[in-house]
């Protein structure tokens, strides 16, 4: 029995037939499984001569037609789904930043068993940066990554995979302490840089491999392969 078809009998069981009689014709379970892991063949990106890093996250996106069928199921879905995608990944030496997610939405352009897949490769991260003081200089703006915002205060956090750094991201193409934010009291006033602390890979700011750059609110700028942003948690720039 191959691999997809175990995906198939072992979801069948898990529902007691409503799910194969249910999808018979539309978009089915194998479809997905073997769509996620071409997008992991096509996604993986060379980190070392035996590691490759892929996408962690995705969604699929479906007819509404099919988006009512298949979300009932969803988390047994996922869990088989998840399963056999991760054996996979195995097989192939691909490394994921963090845990696998499978996310289901409607795409009304969309005809009925037809479905299209986007991913990302979405790194965990985790802060140790000390909350400002008083009399401490603070920027009132804050780094982004990944959806988690962090203050950014004098005289400023370090970035890495390591737990050395203040701020830790879970990316196996960042080093153990990658880069610094520095927040300068100058007399123009508070300033901010980044710079590189001899990391591996680098960082790029707006699109420019660079070992230092200065920094000001709406800047972007990438470490290994996440992204990060400085914005304005009130402007929400």
């Amino acid at each position: 029995m191959g691999v997809f078809d175990q995906v198939e009998k072992k979801l069948e069981s898990a529902v007691g037939g409503v799910f194969a009689r249910a999808f018979k014709g539309d978009v089915q379970p194998v479809e997905i499984t073997a769509r996620l892991q071409r997008e992991l063949d096509s996604e993986a990106k060379l980190l070392s001569r035996d590691r490759k890093l892929v996408p962690n996250e995705f969604t699929v996106k479906l007819s509404q037609h099919d988006y009512d069928r298949l979300t009932p199921y969803s988390k047994t879905l996922n869990s088989e789904i998840s399963s056999q995608v991760l054996d996979y990944a195995a097989g192939k030496g691909y490394i994921f930043n963090g845990p696998m997610a499978i996310e289901y939405v409607v795409d009304d352009g969309l005809p009925i068993g037809r479905f299209k897949i986007a991913s990302a490769a979405v790194a965990g991260v985790e802060s140790d940066a000390p909350a400002p003081t008083p009399g401490q200089p603070s920027t009132g703006l804050v780094v982004e990554v990944n959806g988690v915002r962090h203050p950014l205060s004098a005289p400023g956090l370090t970035i890495g995979r390591g737990t050395d750094a203040d701020l830790r991201i879970n990316d196996p193409s960042v080093s153990r302490v990658h880069a610094r934010i520095n927040v300068v009291n100058a007399d123009s006033g508070i300033q901010l840089n980044i710079e590189d602390l001899g990391s591996t890979n680098g960082i790029v700011v707006e699109g420019v491999r660079t070992r230092q750059a200065a920094l000001v609110q709406g800047s972007r700028f990438e470490i290994g392969s996440t992204r990060l942003q400085i914005i304005s948690p009130v402007s929400n720039v």
